[in-house]
């Protein structure tokens, strides 16, 4: 962790310890951005990711590594908050059992809130419409209208200078994605993606998110550093 410059900018990062926020964590310290990473301990299935998520702030110079608890597991709903609610390991149509209703809506207010109180201008957020599980929170029409809540909400937009919601990912492909981040020089095999990782972090393999990141290392030409339990 470094320390923060007063003229410099700033932008709060959502970082949720996967390839996608790791990436853009790294996008945003590229572009010349003071990143204020925020993570959330919200009653997932397990920690590894938040471990991974330190790591990866650290490793990629975030000025400060924020982690922030919520009960989402109070409300259920969804297999990452659920244990009686299994994560499928074959693909569905329509909305997965891994949506977490509110989710995003949640994280990007935190953040939002965050923003104003460091002076940031921007929040940068890994959303992904392309090579994605079909969550709603994900979609472009939903970014834009948290922009328009960001203007009437803030004071900063009020003012006449609302932050911005960056989402350079959501066009990208899960290759195109990882072939950005191995330019900025991401190490992924500090990340964690896997829905039910073990304790060590180990992938299953098997879930939606494991099979979307393998078949992006393997469409990229990469070398997949993903550590899988035995047997994956």
């Amino acid at each position: 962790m470094t320390s923060g410059s007063d003229t410099a900018r700033r932008a709060v990062v959502l970082l949720s310890g996967g390839l996608d926020s790791a990436t853009v964590l790294a996008m945003a310290v590229a572009q010349g951005f003071d990143a204020y990473a925020l993570s959330f301990d919200y009653g997932q299935r397990h920690r590894a990711e938040l471990v991974a998520a330190a790591r990866v702030s650290q490793t990629l110079g975030a000025v400060e590594h924020r982690t922030m608890v919520i009960d989402f597991a109070g409300i259920g709903g969804s297999a990452l908050t659920d244990d009686a609610i299994d994560v499928p390991e074959q693909a569905s149509p329509g909305i997965p059992v891994t949506y977490v209703p509110a989710r995003n809506t949640v994280f990007l207010s935190l953040a939002l809130g965050w923003a104003e109180v460091v002076g940031a201008e921007a929040i940068f957020i890994g959303v992904n419409a392309v090579d994605y599980s079909g969550y709603p929170d994900c979609r472009p029409e939903y970014i834009d209208a948290f922009r328009r809540l960001a203007r009437l909400a803030t004071r900063a937009g009020v003012e006449g200078a609302p932050l911005a919601i960056e989402t350079p990912l959501i066009t990208l492909s899960k290759a195109q994605i990882i072939k950005q981040g191995i330019a900025l020089g991401v190490d992924f095999a500090l990340t964690v993606s896997c829905y039910q990782a073990d304790a060590e972090g180990q992938a299953c393999g098997r879930c939606d998110s494991c099979r979307l990141r393998r078949a992006g290392f393997e469409t990229a030409g990469i070398a997949d550093p993903t550590r899988y339990r035995a047997g994956s």
